[in-house]
């Protein structure tokens, strides 16, 4: 969750989100290159400043300066232009693995996504397939699903389920959520997706690459939603690529078929690899950090704790908080010192046109680790026929600035997140300077290391050894040998 000086509590609408997801299109891919109209041009660049914030911001510096020089010359085998001053490319600072393209010429890939590639070639894949999105028209074609369909982040897929169902609680609370995963992307079809995947193969081809990436590249993104998925024990959670970019596993064979298993060209490793190192990788502290069950904010000087059998996911303005016995946001509203009408709005928000105000009924008023608070419960049903009860949590942290909690949770459950409510605090300077942002590094394989001793070097005490093996596209067999380079993930 981003500090207030980056907009905390400016939130792109929803609607907004659609608008620049459904973009016109240029004409698909063909052999005689044309020009991006201007008309596409002046709406791309609209929406860009908005898709570059929702997303953290950009990088800048080396790293961003390759990614757009790799961006921009697998962009014009598209066909959409052979110019590659026509294509923006821009590396966005997110901890969420995805990337996605909009009609004139603006092409976006996350720092995350780009720290799981292996070589040049994957990152040409990946951009291609973007790429491939919009030279096939596919945005336009999808313009209605997603008019109809808003709701398509990681976070919002995570709210619904078994206690909201499609109420309309739920739903807006998916849009809430929506904003903090970081997913604008527009959802496609599984045969969008395999045609974007042919044409990222056919890009591959005609820029000298091995089109083999496109495949091991999105077996690295099965394999990273796979650990995931282990790490929050659940098999139900939807992975950030996976939610627009369905079904990674099956997506591997078929790209392998497509680019023929022993295709060859260029994958410049080396050359990659030592242009991405010095990458953050996970939470940028500007936007609070998540360890485990732990949230800390060094800028906004704020901590707190999750129950335990609960995970957190940061976004660019709430963090997601999901288990199997609740779901919950931390974020921020505009606040003029009100806290009653704060936490009154805070509900309104979740509350559906057409439908009745949700009545936060009394609220208390209450201190927390001397921070002023104040808190409301509302019984609501959900579409299963059953009763949620909904908790807005809020705290003063200065006259014009408060932040809150909403939590869901099946009637009579509301002790399940007492804990979390009661556990923020403001931090010290002490504790704020020492959160730092992990970083990735490059290293050369020395003479008697192997993938266990590595792994231990990488800054996670849980499960460094998967995380080492998925973040470098290895299996459980794989051999290290002296003189390979590996990444890892260090502070």
């Amino acid at each position: 969750m981003a500090p207030r000086k980056t907009s905390l509590f400016n939130r792109i609408a929803v609607g907004t989100a659609i608008s620049i997801m459904a973009l016109p299109v240029a004409q698909a891919a063909t052999s005689t290159v044309q020009s991006i109209s201007e008309k596409d041009k002046q709406e791309g660049a609209k929406a860009h400043p908005q898709l570059v914030e929702e997303f953290g911001g950009a990088e800048t510096g080396t790293q961003a300066a390759y990614v757009e020089s790799v961006g921009k010359n697998i962009a014009v085998q598209s066909g959409l232009s052979n110019a590659t001053g026509d294509f923006t490319v821009t590396l966005l600072n997110s901890p969420v693995n995805n990337a996605f393209a909009i009609p004139g010429g603006y092409i976006y890939s996350t720092r995350q996504l780009v720290a799981l590639m292996n070589n040049e070639a994957e990152l040409a894949a990946v951009l291609g397939h973007e790429v491939g999105h919009v030279a096939a028209r596919h945005s336009a074609k999808r313009q209605s699903a997603a008019t109809r369909n808003a709701v398509i982040g990681v976070l919002g897929t995570l709210l619904t389920g078994a206690l909201l169902g499609n109420s309309g609680i739920g739903q807006l609370l998916q849009q809430g959520f929506m904003q903090g995963s970081q997913l604008l992307t527009l959802k496609y079809s599984r045969k969008q997706e395999t045609e974007a995947d042919n044409l990222g193969v056919q890009y591959l081809n005609s820029a000298g690459y091995d089109p083999r990436a496109m495949s091991t590249v999105l077996q690295s993104l099965a394999n990273q939603t796979a650990l995931e998925a282990k790490l929050m024990g659940t098999t139900d959670r939807v992975p950030e690529w996976a939610s627009t970019h369905p079904d990674p596993a099956s997506r591997v064979r078929a790209a392998l078929a497509r680019a023929g298993a022993s295709s060859k060209g260029k994958t410049n490793r080396d050359l990659f690899l030592s242009k991405i190192g010095g990458l953050t990788y996970g939470d940028d502290p500007k936007q609070g950090v998540v360890d485990g069950r732990k949230f800390t904010h060094p800028f906004m000087k704020l901590y707190f704790e999750a129950p335990s059998g609960f995970y957190l996911v940061n976004g660019t303005r709430a963090v997601a908080i999901s288990g199997q016995s609740g779901k919950g946001q931390f974020t921020a509203a505009a606040y003029k010192g009100d806290m009653d009408a704060y936490i009154k709005a805070a509900f309104a928000a979740l509350t559906q046109s057409g439908q009745a105000q949700i009545d936060p009924g009394e609220i208390t008023r209450t201190t927390v680790n001397g921070i002023k608070a104040a808190y409301a419960t509302a019984r609501v049903n959900s579409s299963s026929n059953s009763q949620v009860d909904v908790t807005v949590f809020a705290y003063e942290l200065a006259a014009d600035q408060a932040v809150h909690f909403v939590t869901v949770v099946p009637a009579g459950s509301t002790s399940t997140f007492t804990g979390m409510f009661g556990s923020l605090r403001r931090i010290s300077d002490a504790e704020a300077a020492a959160v730092k942002p992990r970083k990735l590094v490059v290293v050369t394989v020395k003479k008697g290391d192997t993938v266990q001793s590595l792994a231990q070097k990488m800054a996670y005490s849980d499960a460094p050894l998967d995380r080492f093996l998925v973040l470098n596209g290895l299996t459980s067999s794989s051999i290290v040998k002296a003189g390979d380079k590996v990444k890892l993930v260090t502070y």
